[in-house]
């Protein structure tokens, strides 16, 4: 059970022509349901990244928690740069903490500095999933590549399947074109069937979908 690029292109054509028009630029997402995953076994539990070949949307805000070192160079390329002195704000001010992680879909830090970044912002941006993640690039250290690494994280796509077998992904937004969401749907199906234990066999419906429409099978 292997969906080739045409396969999405066609949910998509389907997808555009039942869906009512909004006002507003809705996510693509991918819904997969899985089967035969037994999540009480750690084993079966998975957490892993996706790079797509096409940028999600230009709207993919991060946010640098950095040292003076990097500071310039951070204002360059994220939408928010916080320097480590003024980590006390955000400690002290849970509400503001919120409002930055409700806001950025990627934190990134300076690892050197990764102590300072648990202790001001861990209570907030943990349950939420939103710590600097190394696994994703997302910890660098002092005068690293961050255009190199902010491309990167717009492409990415983290996938947590620990408790539900379920998993949707925001795979592109309305207004990009159907080659580009088939392109990234196709590759983010390939790399989640090759993480789950029995590949193929652990996968029971592909679904696409806007924001508010309703699912087309992927057929």
């Amino acid at each position: 059970m292997m969906y080739d690029k045409e396969a999405f292109l066609k949910a998509l054509k389907e997808l555009r022509e039942k869906s009512k028009k909004r006002n507003f630029d809705q996510s693509v997402d991918l819904v997969v349901t899985l089967k035969s995953l037994d999540l009480k076994k750690a084993n079966n539990r998975r957490e892993f990244f996706v790079v797509l070949p096409k940028p999600l949307s230009k709207t993919v805000k991060i946010c640098a928690l950095v040292g003076p070192e990097t500071y310039e160079d951070a204002k360059k390329y994220c939408d928010t740069v916080i320097l480590a002195d003024d980590f006390d704000k955000y400690a002290k001010n849970p509400k503001l903490a919120k409002k930055l992680a409700k806001e950025h879909e990627w934190f990134i830090a300076q690892a050197n500095i990764m102590a300072k970044v648990a202790a001001a912002f861990g209570r907030i941006l943990a349950p939420r999933g939103k710590m600097p993640n190394p696994k994703a690039g997302a910890v660098f250290p002092p005068k690293a590549d961050l255009k190199s690494l902010t491309d990167k994280l717009k492409r990415t796509i983290k996938v947590s399947i620990k408790k539900k077998p379920v998993v949707q992904a925001r795979i592109g937004v309305e207004s990009m074109n159907d080659e580009e969401i088939a392109e990234n749907a196709a590759f983010f199906f390939e790399n989640l069937v090759h993480n789950l234990p029995n590949e193929k066999n652990n996968i029971k419906e592909v679904l696409l979908k806007f924001t508010m429409s309703s699912p087309v099978k992927v057929i």
